[in-house]
């Protein structure tokens, strides 16, 4: 053990040298990783269009027995931490109530994270602004659209322009949060502060040395 610990210290220590005396030699490959591994940044939004596609792919009969149970369950939590002793036929009377509003719901959530995870990897490909802001919700309503047109093929689904206006609309929330993210970890003053604080000292050091 102490004979591998002693050879880790020694290739970390040689490693570290060998990056001081050639630091272009550690930084070009690990430009090429980096450019390599940029692709996989839509892996998350990929995932996320298959996701939307499965769901979609249910038929009318289980998509709303889905939704039914969530909406169940939101009024029977609601329920026990109000403490109301509601029936179950009054539950059931609830559930169905806010059944439309939970499936419009789930339409939005979908898309608002399907826009996040493509406004991250454009922003990675300095695809900002206006720009983001337009291919983003080109590819996201596009997707929308095509999804609706998929439901016609599904038994018990039809294809609604209402439903894509909802889907654009979590699309809308999901770029407008990336966009602001973005915004504020660049404009974060505490960050812009600290690099002050080093160009100051570096100046010093050079005017001392």
């Amino acid at each position: 053990m102490t004979t591998l610990f002693l050879g880790l210290c020694l290739s970390a220590l040689l490693f570290r040298l060998f990056t001081i005396q050639f630091p272009h030699a550690i930084l070009i490959p690990m430009k090429i990783l980096i450019t390599l591994l940029k692709p996989l940044s839509f892996l998350p939004a990929l995932l996320m269009m298959y996701i939307i596609f499965s769901f979609s792919a249910q038929t009318g009969e289980v998509s709303g027995e889905l939704s039914y149970k969530i909406s169940y369950q939101i009024v029977e939590t609601k329920n026990e931490l109000l403490n109301t002793g509601k029936s179950y036929d009054e539950l059931a009377y609830e559930a169905e109530s806010i059944h439309y509003y939970v499936r419009k719901a789930a339409h939005m959530t979908e898309y608002c994270l399907l826009a996040i995870a493509i406004s991250f990897p454009l922003y990675v490909y300095r695809i900002r602004g206006f720009w983001l802001f337009l291919l983003a919700g080109i590819i996201c309503v596009g997707f929308a659209g095509l999804d609706e047109y998929h439901q016609s093929f599904v038994s018990g689904r039809t294809p609604g322009i209402r439903d894509v206006g909802f889907d654009s609309i979590g699309a809308l929330i999901g770029i407008l949060l990336v966009q602001l993210f973005c915004w504020s970890s660049l404009h974060n003053p505490n960050a812009s502060g600290k690099s002050r604080k080093k160009t100051r000292r570096s100046k010093k050091h050079r005017r001392r040395s």
